[in-house]
């Protein structure tokens, strides 16, 4: 993928998301259900480029969707090949080790079916939020908190976090999809795998919950346990301890992952590859789409160019707890959502 000025790197190469001013080896198989940090750029991936390969193969890679996503209709007037559209993506830590649902990635990506373009905004997991209705928090925490009240508020905690952070960013959101550790696993491994930079050495264990980092600074090829301990990475509890790492740079390993998946989905055989990513994906998310709105997903930016989507991480400054936005990147971002809704970004190339 491509970025922005604000945006990501070249792939293979570490992003350069760091804030400036403003405020703020072994293989696992596994469960079921929910949602996940770094694999949500991933399963954008999926859905923008998702058919990337084209050709005879789109109709059997629409195949693969056909009972992913509800059992609805698709509202009238609001098909993704005609409409743009925008999806709230949210990756948490919820498993069976913990039972929380901290969302520890938070993305807003806005889609536009007649330019063939995308933009996707990305906050800190621990950004300071202070809106009008809502009491001040960081981010990640409102998700569980809506969680607890769904009983008591008769509204699902995904179409809570769709409107909150629908008038955070001042655009409308049309779905919610929120996916778990697990789908960053299988979706790793079904690519066989991605070849990244380690940029230092990680150690971090907690019998609680079973993790069990440590990994060695350098160029490795990591399975789908290892990438995640990679993305996951923040502090370390071994002797010696290794490095500290904040949100900006577990962003930047993120996005790094991301983009060593997709060359491994663009390589021989990547046909079968796609095709055994979206099982997982399925297998380990909620979402609100409706399974003929998948397919029209599919349908329309089977072809689109990865230079056309853009990401916008919007960074700030860490003053503990919180990460104070920077006003000007936010302002930017908000922008961005729209000129992609609007038409005002065109696509780099003609699409055939």
């Amino acid at each position: 993928m491509t970025s922005n000025s604000n945006g990501l790197p070249p792939r293979r190469q570490p992003s350069n998301a760091s804030g400036n001013s403003g405020n703020k080896s072994s293989k696992g198989k596994a469960p079921k259900k929910k949602r996940m940090r770094g694999f949500v750029r991933v399963f954008l991936s999926l859905l923008v480029i998702g058919i990337l390969v084209g050709g005879g193969y789109v109709y059997w890679l629409y195949n693969q969707v056909a009972n992913t996503g509800i059992d609805k209709p698709v509202p009238p007037g609001m098909s993704a090949s005609t409409k743009p559209l925008t999806m709230l993506l949210l990756g948490t830590d919820n498993r069976p080790e913990t039972g929380t649902f901290l969302s520890d990635v938070v993305m807003v990506a806005a889609l536009n079916p007649n330019t063939k373009t995308a933009t996707v905004v990305s906050l800190p997991r621990d950004t300071r939020i202070q809106l009008d209705g809502y009491k001040s928090n960081k981010l990640n925490a409102y998700y569980p908190r809506f969680k607890t009240q769904e009983k008591t508020s008769g509204k699902k905690a995904e179409d809570q976090m769709k409107e909150m952070m629908g008038k955070y960013l001042g655009v409308d959101i049309n779905y919610t999809t929120v996916l778990n550790f697990q789908a960053f696993r299988d979706a790793i491994n079904a690519v066989g795998g991605v070849d990244v930079t380690v940029d230092k050495n990680m150690c971090y264990r907690d019998t609680a919950d079973n993790t069990d980092i440590n990994l060695k600074a350098g160029a490795q090829h990591l399975d789908g346990k290892e990438a995640l301990d990679f993305v996951r990475y923040r502090k370390s509890n071994c002797k010696p301890k290794t490095a500290e790492s904040n949100d900006f740079d577990r962003n930047k390993r993120q996005s790094q992952v991301m983009n060593a998946m997709l060359d491994q989905m663009k390589s021989l055989g990547g046909i079968t590859k796609i095709g055994k990513v979206i099982s997982a994906v399925d297998q380990n998310m909620t979402t609100d789409v409706e399974s003929e709105q998948m397919k029209n997903f599919i349908a329309t930016y089977w072809n689109i160019s990865t230079a056309d989507v853009h990401f916008t991480p919007v960074t700030g400054e860490w003053r503990s707890p919180y990460v104070y936005i920077n006003d000007t990147e936010l302002a930017n971002a908000k922008q961005a959502l729209q000129d992609t809704l609007s038409g005002k970004v065109t696509a780099s190339s003609p699409k055939e």
